[in-house]
């Protein structure tokens, strides 16, 4: 008899282990699952950014702004790509990003044409891609959920305003032009928006016109050029950005002329550098070309990964500054 109690004993104490250990075999399942859960929650968004290159320090600086959105907001994660100034470098990344399943493509074109079989690509695998700084022309508008970035036309009027506000539209203007990478949406903005500002003033001529692909080097290289077959002609140079008229201004001064007195000399971008330029007397005006783009960028994926409209082109908002400005702005310029 008493052998049968503790034979009734144990079989209980077993049942009732059995039954705990059920329980808790359970509460680690669905401890795992709600881990899971929480983690697919709190992933990261992925941004992949194909830049340009680091031609010239307003790229520097875009590069440096857009590279601060995980810090802006930890949530997301910013996979870069350094294009070096080649299209198919820039192809290249895209495609990897596509690969990588990213949640958002942000492309910074080095010229206009030649991107729709690779957006066509990032449109059938649901990613949305944003073109930023510079334009692109496709055959399918919705091929890019939106552009941010300047007025480049807008721009190239702005220097053209500057002229006129300076010497008058009856001015004798000889121009020369340093142009920006052959084929960018900078370049061709610049250019025409500054040829239509000037459509007005009989006497402006462009002398001449020749590309610097927006390097400082290059901008040298051209103007040292320019200053040997024509140096005594010229009056006025409009270079399509800062870095190109700095390298063209170390070439005016090297031919024995005085930039910013001999030569006025106007650009785009408004780099700090620049700015020192203007407060030293050796250049003359710039039209503000945003490169800190980081926070809008930022924004604008939020609300794409959102399901929110934007707005098919988001402006930066850019000034004009002249050498009388330039000693109170210089210490604000944040690149």
């Amino acid at each position: 008899m008493k052998n049968k109690k503790i034979i009734a004993f144990l079989s209980a104490a077993i049942l009732v282990t059995t039954m705990f250990a059920g329980c808790g075999t359970k509460a680690t399942t669905d401890g795992a699952k709600a881990t899971k859960t929480a983690t697919d929650t709190s992933k990261k968004k992925v941004i992949g950014f194909a830049q340009v290159g680091a031609e010239s320090g307003w790229r520097t600086a875009e590069t440096a702004s857009i590279k601060t959105i995980p810090t802006l907001d930890p949530t997301f994660e910013l996979k870069f790509s350094d294009g070096q100034q080649k299209q198919e470098n820039q192809i290249k990344a895209i495609r990897s990003f596509i690969a990588q399943k990213v949640d958002i493509i942000a492309l910074d074109p080095v010229v206009e044409n030649g991107w729709d079989t690779v957006l066509k690509e990032a449109k059938d695998a649901k990613i949305p891609v944003i073109i930023v700084d510079r334009g692109v022309k496709v055959s399918d508008q919705s091929l890019y959920a939106g552009f941010l970035g300047s007025d480049m036309e807008a721009e190239g009027k702005k220097v053209a305003k500057i002229l006129v506000d300076k010497f008058g539209k009856d001015a004798k203007l000889n121009i020369a032009e340093i142009q920006g990478t052959v084929g960018s949406s900078a370049m061709v903005g610049r250019q025409k928006g500054f040829k239509e500002g000037i459509a007005d003033c009989p006497n402006y001529k462009i002398v001449k016109s020749q590309t610097g692909d927006f390097t400082r080097a290059k901008g040298k290289e051209v103007m040292e050029a320019f200053m040997k077959s024509d140096g005594n002609n010229i009056n006025v140079l409009f270079s399509h950005n800062d870095d190109m008229a700095i390298g063209a201004i170390q070439a005016i001064e090297e031919a024995g002329k005085k930039p910013g007195k001999d030569i006025f000399v106007v650009a785009v971008d408004g780099i700090k550098e620049y700015f020192q330029f203007m407060v030293d007397g050796k250049a003359n005006a710039t039209v503000e070309c945003n490169p800190l783009l980081g926070p809008q960028l930022l924004d604008t994926a939020k609300l794409i990964l959102a399901g929110k409209p934007i707005d098919r082109w988001v402006k930066s908002k850019e000034g004009v500054f002249t050498a009388a400005q330039a000693t109170a702005e210089l210490p604000n310029r944040k690149y």
